[in-house]
Formats: C-alpha cells, structure tokens, sequence
C-alpha cells in the first residue's frame, strides 16, 4: 500500500444510496379479519401476527455482477450493482428463503439459503469476491442499531474492502482513535459529537500509527444513524475488477441537517 492511494472525498451523510425497489409486499399483516369475526382478538396473537423486521441487502463484492434479491420466491429488489444499499424492506418476523442471483443470468445463483429473521433492522451484506483471489464470497448478516443517538451521531465502520489488511481509522492526525483493528468483515460502532470530522484510514498497528493510504470528509448530524462500508481495493490494477478503494457512506437515519458552530469544532 502505497501513499499514492492517498486522496480526500467530501461526504455528508444525508441520504441512502437505493438500489431499485421492485415489489413492497411484505408489509406488517393487515388486523382486517379480526374486525370482520365481530369478536374481539387476543391482543398477543395480533402482535406475533403483525411482528415484522426491517432488512435491507447491500451489494459490496466488487467483482459481483448486478443482482436480484428474491424473498420467498419474489423479487424484492433488481438489477442491483456494486456499492448500492437499498432502502429497508419490511418482512415478517420467522423464516425466510433469501436468494441473490445474477440480473442478467438468472441460472447463476450466488447466495440461497434459509435465514430467521428476527425483530428488529439488519442488513444482508454481499461480502468478498466471485474469483475469491483474496476474499471468498460470503454474505452475512449485520445487526442495525436504528435507536435515537440525542445530539451525537452515530457512526459504523463495515470492512468491506477484499485486499485491505486490518485497519484503524483516526482523526487529527492521529491524535484521535475511532477504530482499532477491523478485519475484513468486521463492523464496529461508536458515537461521536456532530461536526466535520476528516477519517484516516490506516494499516492496523499497535500504535494505531501505520501510513494513512486514504481520507475521507465527513460530516455527520447531531441525531443521525449512518453506516460506512469501506469497499473496493487498495491495488485495483492487480485485482479482479477495477474498483478503486472508497468509502460508501449511508444515513441509516437521518439527522438535523446543520449544527451550530460550536458542534462543528469538536474533533
């Protein structure tokens, strides 16, 4: 890695990259037949009938061609490319077959598995590589924190880049850790007070002092939920596909739009 790789990228995180939604049919169930019975429904059946989760899919294999995702036998959502995150789908809480397959080769089926679905956010992640030269191709499952952070933001690190070693990731020239150590696959969270922060990503070290090969400008909003998927490669010219490292950054709730000065000092 190579200080070359190094450049800067304003990013305000102020919305979600959607990937085309196709069908919107898996809506909490509808409470209509218990008023049409004339009796009175017990209310625990209703919440374990109306029980429902919000799951999104995000396509982060850079060497993965656009895919469908189907549900049950459904497409949800099509015709979705690199580094695109869609906007939550609501399904119902239980189990749930997941299938991802090539939009332009329907035969070509890279993920198909039965996975429980519980209550609450997640996203279904397309991790790795088709050629597996450096990662093997594995989607998996992150849990999403959606709850309120008050006047701070919070903000999550998805490793998600084939080629990139275990990384920190600092500010103020290193003066300040926010990641230490995130492997490839790993996700870690915290929360910072809203303002314009410039991210360091670094070689993970012990000092938390290797060579920065890439920054980032962010500014994140007092109250906002946002997750950031470091994808691509350190070294795209020797890699399976042309996909320069990058930051992905999405709002997974959206905060205040502006803060005062005084928030935007802190670092």
């Amino acid at each position: 890695m190579s200080q070359g790789h190094t450049r800067r990228r304003t990013l305000t995180l102020i919305g979600t990259a959607g990937a085309g939604l196709v069908a919107g049919s898996f809506g909490a169930a509808s409470d209509d037949h218990a008023g049409d019975s004339g009796q009175e429904s017990d209310g625990n059946h209703d919440e374990e009938a109306t029980a429902t989760a919000r799951v999104r899919a995000a396509h982060l294999s850079p060497d993965a061609p656009n895919v469908d995702v189907v549900v049950d036998g459904e497409t949800v959502l099509s015709d979705v490319p690199f580094r695109a995150v869609s906007d939550y789908l609501e399904l119902p809480v239980g189990t749930a077959n997941v299938a991802i397959s090539a939009t332009d080769d329907p035969e070509t089926v890279v993920f198909d598995q039965e996975l429980e679905i519980a209550e609450g956010a997640f996203t279904i992640a397309a991790l790795g590589e088709l050629s597996e030269e450096n990662q093997p191709f594995a989607p998996t499952v992150l849990e999403d924190d959606l709850s309120d952070p008050g006047e701070n933001a919070r903000v999550r690190l998805v490793h998600a880049s084939p080629d990139a070693p275990a990384v920190d990731v600092t500010v103020g020239g290193g003066e300040t850790v926010l990641f230490e150590n995130v492997a490839f696959g790993e996700a870690g969270a915290l929360e910072v007070p809203a303002g314009e922060y410039t991210l360091e990503v670094r070689p993970a070290t012990n000092c938390n002092d290797g060579e920065v090969v890439a920054e980032f400008d962010v500014a994140p909003a007092a109250g906002s939920v946002s997750t950031a998927f470091a994808v691509g490669y350190l070294e795209p010219d020797a890699a399976p596909a042309d996909e320069a490292f990058d930051l992905e950054v999405v709002a997974d709730v959206p905060g205040e739009e502006t803060h005062d000065e005084e928030s935007m000092a802190e670092c």
